[in-house]
Parts: structure tokens; sequence; C-alpha cells
């Protein structure tokens, strides 16, 4: 099975926005600066709309990527889990505070480095380690 992984394009540098900029404004055209600097023509045009409502081309900051962290509170976490670690992820979400999925529970354990270990003797229950 191939493995498709998705890599989020990184903004051109704000010395090469300048450097269009400059380039467009001494009368040269888009489809000239797009061949000179390899940029398309859309992201030219965009970056001169910028400009013309700012006054600047600076790249978008302060913008979420990824996931966003449900559990933000972090040591009240894992103390809870510390306190109730033979329960599974699906009653530690019922006991959390705020409305939160049992997948949810599970990731972040995961990212804490927690890992469900089973308890062979009894069917139903195990407990969380960290590994």
């Amino acid at each position: 099975m191939v493995e498709f992984i998705e890599k989020m394009a990184a903004s051109y540098s704000y010395d090469l926005r300048l450097k269009v900029i400059k380039y467009l404004e001494d009368k040269n055209t888009i489809k000239a600066a797009s061949k000179m600097f390899g940029i398309s023509r859309k992201t030219i045009m965009e970056w001169q709309k910028l400009k013309k409502l700012t006054g600047d081309v600076k790249a978008k900051t302060g913008y979420q990527t990824g996931h966003r962290r449900i559990i933000r509170e972090v040591e009240k976490f894992k103390a809870l889990v510390e306190q109730n670690n033979d329960k599974s992820s699906r009653e530690i979400a019922l006991m959390w505070h705020q409305k939160i999925s049992t997948s949810a529970v599970s990731r972040f354990l995961k990212k804490l480095g927690y890992s469900y270990k089973k308890n062979f003797y009894s069917p139903q229950k195990g407990r969380w380690i960290k590994s």
C-alpha cells in the first residue's frame, strides 16, 4: 500500500515578495514577472491586491495548522488519568469536565506516552500506564 504524505506549502519569502512588487512598479508586466521569478501570475496578482489593501506584502501569520488540541489543561488531565488508570478512554472522556470524544482522549493519551494494557485475568478491564 502506498502512503501519501501531504506537505503544507511554505510561503514565499518576504524579500522575494518585495522584489516582485518592485519589479512591477518599474513598469514591467505580471507575465514577465511570472517568468522571471518562477511564480504563478495568480500569486503575483494576489500580492498586488494585498499591497493595495494593507500597504505591505507580508505573509499571513497566526492561523491554525494541524489539529486543534481540545485538552488544554495537561496537568489536570494527567492527574485524572493517574487517579483513574483502570478506566477506559470512554469512561475518562465522560469524567472530563468538558464534552470530549473517546478518540480525542486516546490520541492525547498516546501523545503523552500512555498505553492501554489489558488485564488478561479480567476480560473487560485494563489500565493506562506510562510507557
